[in-house]
């Protein structure tokens, strides 16, 4: 007489388990369908991220130099580093003051900067948090700066501008949003 327990275990051995080869290979073949329709977006949003961590950086900067000097009661400037997206905070003088550093490469590759007025690579603030019209490199205060990525694909520029009171601003001038999103130049 077989009792249930034997029932079962003659029913476990009969049974086989994992998967088949050809449940596996479609599997596969919808994980590589998804990569390829979501690799060029990813692609995107990588480049997006990296423009997005420049020009907030550049902000955090100009905004840190403007806290210093009306703190101190004195001028401190912020100077950009060639085309890249590397700066300093610092207290002009001779030798200068270092306040805060960023390098080019920190989190932020391949990312370029333009500057308006073209050859303007610092500005200086006063005691009272306003731009000064003289900087000590000799010249013109940054007016803005166009953060982009020279690649095929265009991803989303954006612009730091510095108004003459001292406020930073950070924009979209691509000219896709509409004219009354904020975020647009």
């Amino acid at each position: 007489m077989t009792t249930a327990r034997d029932a079962i275990a003659s029913a476990r051995k009969g049974a086989t388990r994992g998967f088949s080869l050809v449940e596996l290979m479609v599997v596969i073949a919808i994980i590589g369908l998804l990569l390829l329709v979501a690799f060029p977006a990813y692609m995107e949003w990588i480049q997006n991220s990296r423009i997005r961590t420049a020009a907030e950086t550049i902000q955090n900067g100009l905004q840190l130099a403007r806290v210093e000097a009306v703190r101190r009661n004195g001028t401190v400037e912020f100077v950009l580093s060639g085309a890249d997206s590397a700066w300093t905070v610092q207290v002009p003088g001779d030798p200068p003051d270092v306040i805060q550093q960023r390098a080019a490469g920190e989190g932020t590759s391949l990312v370029t900067v333009a500057t308006e007025p073209d050859g303007a690579v610092s500005l200086g603030y006063n005691g009272l948090g306003r731009v000064n019209t003289t900087t000590a490199a000799g010249t013109p205060p940054l007016q803005q700066i166009d953060v982009s990525m020279p690649t095929a694909n265009a991803p989303r520029d954006l612009r730091v501008t510095i108004g003459a009171d001292g406020a930073i601003r950070m924009c979209d001038p691509s000219g896709k949003l509409p004219e009354d999103d904020p975020r647009r130049c």
